[in-house]
Parts: C-alpha cells; sequence; structure tokens
C-alpha cells in the first residue's frame, strides 16, 4: 500500500501544523524555538519526512502543550503498524484519535464505499452518543488510554464525506446491529431514529438483513471495500488490509450474496422501527 505511508505522515503533519497555529507561531519561529533548521519544520508538517517521537516531544513543549505529545506518539506509531496484519496493540497504544484519522484519510481518497457490519452500526453512521459508548468500551477492554473525545470528532469530520456527491456509500446492517446494546437506552434510540432518517437520503443505500432472511452463507464478521482496492477486516487481535486481486474479488463476491438478500427503503424501515420500538424510550 504504497500510498498508505505518505497518507499517515500527512495526517501526523496536519496535526503539528494545528499545533503550531494553535501556539501563534510560524515555522520560523518554530524552528528557533527547537533550534532546527526551517526547512525541518517545513518537510515534517508536509508530510515529507517522519518524525522520532523525540522530534514529536518537542513540537509540543515548543508549542506549550506538552500533554499534545501523547496524542502525536500514537499517530506516529499507526504510521509503524502499516501492512497486512495491523496489531490493535501498537495502532492503539495512544488512544483512538490516531486509527481515526487514518480512517478520515482512507474514507476522503475512496469514490465507492461498502461496508457490512454484523453486530453494529457503521462508524460512518454511528451519532456522537453512539461513537462515544463504543470507544469507551473499547478502551476499557483493552486498558489504553482513554481518548474518546478526540475520536469521536474525527468520526465526526469523517462523516462530512456523505455529503460529496462525488462519492457513494453502501451499507449492510444485520437486524441484530439494530438490538444489540451497545450504549445507553437513550443514545441506542437517538442512533436508531438517525438510521430511520439516513434510509431516505437517495445517495446512500442502507440495507438491513433482516433474521427472516435465508442467507446464502453464513456471515462470520463485517468488512469494509474502498472501492476495489482494499478490504479491511476487523478481528479482535488486529486489522486485516487485504490488496491482492483474488482477496477483494473474494469479498465483493460476499458484498454481491448478501446485498441481494437485504431490504432498504420502506423495509428498512420498518425493521429499524421495530427495534426502536422495542427500547421502549421517549
Amino acid at each position: 500500500m504504497s500510498t498508505d505511508p505518505q497518507s499517515a505522515r500527512q495526517v501526523l503533519g496536519a496535526r503539528l501544523r494545528e499545533l503550531r497555529a494553535e501556539a501563534g507561531l510560524d515555522g520560523k519561529d518554530l524552528a528557533t524555538r527547537l533550534g532546527w533548521q526551517p526547512s525541518k519544520v517545513s518537510r515534517l508538517q508536509s508530510g515529507k519526512q517522519t518524525a522520532t517521537r523525540e522530534d514529536l516531544t518537542a513540537w509540543a513543549t515548543a508549542c506549550n502543550q506538552p500533554d499534545a505529545a501523547r496524542d502525536l506518539h500514537g499517530l506516529l506509531t499507526a504510521l509503524g503498524t502499516l501492512g497486512r496484519h495491523r496489531s490493535w496493540r501498537r495502532q492503539l497504544a495512544g488512544g483512538h484519535r490516531a486509527r481515526q484519522e487514518v480512517a478520515v484519510q482512507q474514507t476522503v481518497k475512496t469514490s465507492r464505499t461498502r461496508a457490512m457490519e454484523t453486530t453494529r452500526v457503521p462508524g460512518l453512521l454511528q451519532t456522537p452518543g453512539y461513537a462515544a459508548a463504543g470507544f469507551d468500551a473499547a478502551a476499557a477492554f483493552r486498558d489504553i488510554p482513554p481518548t474518546t473525545a478526540e475520536a469521536v470528532d474525527a468520526r465526526m469530520r469523517r462523516q462530512e464525506a456523505l455529503h460529496d456527491p462525488a462519492k457513494r456509500f453502501e451499507f449492510l446492517i444485520s437486524e441484530a446491529a439494530l438490538h444489540a446494546r451497545v450504549c445507553s437506552v437513550d443514545a441506542m434510540a437517538e442512533q436508531l431514529d438517525r438510521l430511520f432518517t439516513l434510509t431516505a437520503r437517495s445517495r446512500l443505500r442502507i440495507g438491513v438483513l433482516p433474521f427472516s432472511a435465508q442467507l446464502p452463507r453464513s456471515i462470520p464478521h463485517g468488512f469494509w471495500i474502498y472501492d476495489r482496492r482494499t478490504v479491511v477486516v476487523e478481528t479482535l487481535g488486529e486489522e486485516l488490509w487485504l490488496e491482492s486481486p483474488d482477496d477483494v474479488a473474494l469479498y465483493e463476491r460476499a458484498w454481491e450474496w448478501l446485498s441481494a438478500k437485504a431490504v432498504d427503503g420502506a423495509p428498512a424501515r420498518r425493521l429499524i422501527g421495530r427495534a426502536r420500538a422495542a427500547l421502549g424510550a421517549g
């Protein structure tokens, strides 16, 4: 994935620029504080050079935000995990924000996104409350820093792509995901209400796989297909980023088989409404 390391460096560089701007410094001022050549500041901000942990700590301190070093280290760690097998332990060492920034970049450069989820609402369709509950639970499970607010912010920014007329988004959601209680009743009600509304949007396809559907095969896990370029599969221990034509074709076949059994439009809204009514919330 030759473009992914560059994309990750650009994410890190954007965060560095943000810290510099918040400190009211231009590139030359920051270089003077750090004792660096201005060209190094420029290369790090543009993603043309990979920073060291020491560089990032010094940058955060020079910008009067030493606590930001942990966030920067997390982004650097995510850069180092790029490959077919991406360990969650390494990706999330500094919290969830770094991985969410990678997701933002992946969505930006993708024209057609297809997502299948079996037990949760896809991240691109989540409300802040639903997303926050998921990040909190994952942080507790993995015993990592609970950077929930930053992760939710990144996920909401990622959703801005839903308004881009040049992009296509298609989602398949198991009916089980509509009933899986992964957050409070109020947060779940808000999420189902939003999902109900989104099904009416013409540029989104949200299909629900009913409990009653006879599936052509079982669904062992969710997956995301980015164009015909990359398939991302999440397991408890790691993510798989699959790019071979055979792998992509296999998941596209699974997508087509499952898509044929999904309902959308009014039938999907009835299933979402049924799950909403079962909550008994106001």
